[in-house]
């Protein structure tokens, strides 16, 4: 597979000076998040603020424009009817970022609902005294105060089925789940970690959950019977991120001791392992020991590519069959990183409260890889193992070889 381009800045977004500033209330983009549909992205700002930006971006930016330089109301009669930023505030520092669709069928029925008899979109935001805020987005209505945990709810995952489970992971070294559609009703506890839990994530055919802490080791999940299915242990350090493919059939989780490793879910195998090395022609490290720590991993939507965030200042985008990144960008303090949802693009956030958007590599997936991809999401491991076809094809369609 040949270098990718490299990413290209296309955007920054700068938070406004807060009206009423406090220093304890933080600055930084702990979480961005784009909505399934590709329509909203979310933007923990810091301050306690979470800003809604309809998409396109450019459009956004038109709309804010042509409101801003008109005075009659020909411009407004033509925005009117268009999406319009919002602002949430919700009083804490926000820490996790998650949509989902509200289905039709569940909507406009009492006060805990979306006000529309349409499909709605939700965001869910984790705060730091342990609340979960639920809002409708074309709305910015509070729906929901999730309260249960007793300390900083750090991530957020909805289960992908639209069935409006929610997954949050807290400080208070739990993850809790809630069904929406039930008034958010708390469903299950889930201990087992001894620290911190900085992240969850639902896989795609909703079978499974990853969960990482302050430990060398991630817990996996079954979300049928909510009772663990095993531990992946391998890294040396905190692992602090994870994400699934989005055929489910891999796992990639990132820690504090500079490495991605690849697995099976259904095995628990590693299958591959990257590592950060440092550029030192590209950064000064001024002699820090922990430089390459990560921050973020996340799959692309095709499930060809990686990207990570690390404490080097770098953006790194991977692809899957090499062990060397293909692409590098500058980035200064990143904290977060996530895939624009049709591909092409990454958003990344800062300690400095910012939001970038990066050019990412566009790839045409083979007739292969789209077979595989389509038999994974039903298949698991076990099952292509099974089946009475060559070891080669077997070791392809498993990401035993790419």
């Amino acid at each position: 597979c040949p270098a990718a381009e490299e990413p290209v800045l296309l955007a920054e977004l700068k938070p406004g000076r807060p009206q009423r500033y406090d220093w304890k209330s933080s600055c930084e983009t702990w979480s961005v998040a784009f909505s399934h549909d590709g329509s909203w992205f979310a933007w923990s700002q810091g301050h306690c603020v979470v800003k809604l930006i309809p998409w396109p971006l450019e459009e956004a930016e038109l709309c804010k424009s042509s409101e801003r330089k008109s005075r009659g109301g020909k411009a407004e009669a033509r925005s009117r009817g268009a999406a319009k930023e919002k602002t949430l505030e919700c009083g804490q520092i926000v820490w996790g970022l998650a949509f989902s669709a509200w289905p039709a069928a569940e909507a406009g029925g009492t006060e805990t609902t979306c006000t529309v008899d349409l499909p709605c979109l939700i965001l869910a935001t984790g705060l730091n005294d342990g609340q979960i805020k639920v809002w409708e987005v074309q709305t910015g209505h509070l729906l929901f105060s999730l309260l249960g945990h007793q300390d900083v709810v750090r991530d957020l995952s909805f289960a992908p089925n639209g069935s409006l489970i929610l997954v949050s992971a807290s400080r208070d070294k739990t993850l809790r789940v809630w069904d929406l559609s039930r008034d958010g009703r708390q469903v299950q506890v889930l201990s087992g970690h001894v620290q911190w839990v900085y992240c969850c994530s639902i896989s795609p055919d909703c079978s499974m959950l990853c969960s990482v802490a302050g430990e060398k080791s991630a817990l996996l999940w079954s979300m049928k019977s909510y009772t663990l299915i095993r531990r992946l242990e391998g890294h040396q350090s905190s692992v602090v991120s994870c994400d699934f493919s989005p055929d489910s059939a891999l796992l990639a989780t990132a820690s504090y001791d500079a490495c991605v490793i690849m697995w099976d879910p259904y095995t628990g195998e590693q299958l591959r392992t990257l590592r950060h090395v440092p550029l030192h022609s590209a950064v000064d490290y001024s002699g820090e020991v922990h430089t390459s720590s990560l921050r973020s991993v996340c799959f692309s939507p095709e499930g060809l590519y990686l990207a990570t965030v690390a404490d080097d200042r770098l953006l790194r985008i991977w692809a899957l069959e090499l062990r060397s990144p293909v692409a590098f960008a500058p980035m200064t303090n990143g904290l977060c990183c996530t895939y624009f949802p049709h591909g092409g693009f990454i958003a990344t956030g800062t300690r400095d409260g910012h939001v970038q958007f990066w050019t990412a590599p566009r790839v045409l997936s083979s007739l292969k890889h789209l077979c595989r991809k389509a038999l994974r999401t039903f298949l698991t491991t076990y099952q292509v193992l099974a089946l009475p076809i060559p070891k080669k094809l077997k070791e392809f369609l498993t990401y035993r070889t790419f």
